[in-house]
């Protein structure tokens, strides 16, 4: 047993072994992004509990078992992957209906979000059957806390996750984010970091805070302007290590309409769809998208600026 944590399991038994823990149900169960520190006590016990582990993994969580002491017996784990979790589902229900307890964990964070998870949770609800959420570790909730987002005009975030790999789908999802006016939250592998921060630079000088390594040894988080990201990135190799969550910052807001990007913007309006005319606008003038995208808007429903005549 593992003595690391050996009084943190006590704790857990004496904090939430109370506590009700019905037959028949899947517990969701939020894992450790990079710290095993971040386990709750709660999670702690309804892994000692579960007649069955479902896991992503099963020899990643294995080994994040036996780090706590907690060692499971190798059948009581079931590999449940992004390929294999619609079949496996139903063989979690039927365990669900003999009454054992199962609990279900990704590699690392909160299952369903990005990582496997929504399907099982979707078939154990149709079959009439609970989902128990335990919270805990996400990276996406993590990098947000710390991004500092302070628009008082676009609450909330939209998480996007992964955006598409080929360049053409990736330009045009970024271009949607370009008109959003709310935070987006990506999500992104080392290897295509540079990639991804080439495709932003469009955004100009909206911020963006990368976090790589969250709660990991090497833990940075850092924020610049989105034209800027290549060359941070590219300023020092150790930079683009390590897994990303990627904020891009609500767009600032303007109060006074640019006299170019209006003119720019109702010429091109005149000949193109709204979201055509905003891209070119945004490429000719440099302006933020979203706020030429309300510029349009405004424009097209007769409540925009209008160009001052001289005389």
């Amino acid at each position: 047993m593992s003595t690391s944590f050996a009084s943190a399991l006590n704790a857990a038994r004496d904090a939430a072994g109370a506590q009700n823990y019905p037959q028949g149900a899947l517990y969701v169960v939020a894992t450790p992004i990079g710290n095993l520190a971040d386990i709750t006590l709660r999670a702690l016990h309804v892994l000692q509990i579960a007649d069955n582990i479902a896991c992503e993994d099963t020899r990643h969580t294995q080994q994040m078992l036996r780090a706590y002491g907690l060692d499971k017996p190798g059948q009581q784990l079931i590999a449940v992957h992004q390929h294999n979790e619609a079949e496996r589902a139903g063989q979690i229900i039927a365990l669900l209906r003999e009454g054992k307890r199962i609990a279900y964990v990704s590699d690392a964070g909160t299952p369903g979000v990005s990582d496997p998870g929504a399907r099982l949770c979707a078939a154990v609800h149709a079959a009439g059957l609970r989902s128990i959420p335990l919270p805990g570790a996400s990276s996406v909730t993590t990098a947000i806390s710390v991004a500092g987002l302070i628009s008082p005009g676009a609450q909330g975030f939209l998480f996007a996750g992964f955006l598409p790999t080929k360049a053409a789908e990736r330009a045009s999802a970024i271009d949607q984010i370009g008109l959003e006016p709310r935070a987006v939250v990506l999500l992104e592998a080392p290897h295509r970091i540079e990639e991804l921060a080439k495709a932003l630079a469009v955004l100009g000088t909206r911020q963006v805070t990368l976090a790589r390594e969250i709660s990991k040894q090497f833990e940075q988080i850092t924020t610049h302007y989105a034209h800027g990201l290549l060359d941070w990135l590219r300023a020092d190799s150790q930079h683009s290590r390590g897994e990303f969550v990627v904020v891009i910052h609500p767009a600032a807001p303007s109060e006074e309409h640019d006299p170019k990007e209006l003119q720019v913007l109702q010429l091109l309006l005149a000949e193109l769809p709204t979201k055509t005319a905003v891209r070119l606008a945004s490429q000719i003038t440099g302006g933020a998208r979203n706020r030429l995208y309300d510029m349009a808007l405004a424009l097209k429903s007769g409540d925009g600026p209008q160009e001052e005549s001289g005389g």
